[in-house]
């Protein structure tokens, strides 16, 4: 293996590490509840905007911290209409930053194991992964963060990601801005199936190469 290689798997550890260390020793729900977020947005005033769509972003990226409570603030504050906008545009780009710190750190040791399947034939995956990303952000039960990493781990495009991940959230943020916590679930649960979901990336398309499930192999041949 090369020094790459294990630098970036010891970074990678050092990144899982700081999060589980995060989710044990800090109370981090304390930090996101909806009344103390609104109390943050009235100070930031002009720059309110602005100022959530951040930490919404951070919340995505920084796995251990929910943000759910966030789009609730956001709808108390802003109003559903705009508080779903924020939410959505704020959401996506914590994604995309989830996506590409796995993909720079972990994708290179995962295709040693996997690299001639599916996950790594861009035009593959893509059809693929796309219609599972969407889904996943259709269910209230997936952990929103652990899918955005573990679709970096593939060679999903970065454009069809943002565009299942944009698309596929649109109603649960409404909801979740609209109506409060209807829909909340607990963290550990939504890990639980988040991490399914991913289990999803690898073994479809190894069980569809191998036993070509529901005849679906020719649709996803590719270069090994």
């Amino acid at each position: 293996m090369s020094h790459s290689l294990v630098i970036r798997g010891a970074l990678a550890i050092v990144l899982l590490l700081s999060f589980f260390l995060l989710d044990n020793l800090w109370d981090l729900e304390s930090l996101v509840q909806p009344g103390f977020i609104q109390s943050l947005l009235r100070k930031a005033g002009h720059g309110a905007p602005l100022f959530y769509m951040l930490l919404m972003a951070m919340a995505v990226v920084i796995a251990p911290l929910p943000s759910i409570p966030l789009d609730v603030a956001a709808g108390a504050f802003f109003g559903p209409w705009l508080g779903t906008l924020y939410s959505l545009l704020g959401a996506l780009a914590g994604a995309i930053g989830s996506f590409l710190i796995a993909r720079f750190f972990g994708r290179k040791i995962v295709e040693r194991f996997v690299g001639g399947h599916i996950h790594f034939c861009t035009q593959c995956s893509d059809r693929l992964l796309t219609k599972v990303v969407f889904l996943s952000r259709l269910l209230p039960v997936v952990s929103f963060d652990i899918v955005s990493y573990g679709a970096g781990l593939t060679q999903m495009s970065l454009k069809k990601f943002s565009w299942a991940t944009f698309w596929g959230m649109i109603p649960l943020t409404f909801i979740y801005n609209t109506f409060g916590s209807v829909l909340l679930v607990q963290r550990p649960l939504a890990a639980i199936f988040g991490v399914g979901m991913v289990t999803l990336f690898f073994l479809l398309p190894i069980i569809i190469e191998r036993y070509d499930l529901f005849s679906l192999r020719r649709f996803f041949q590719h270069r090994k």
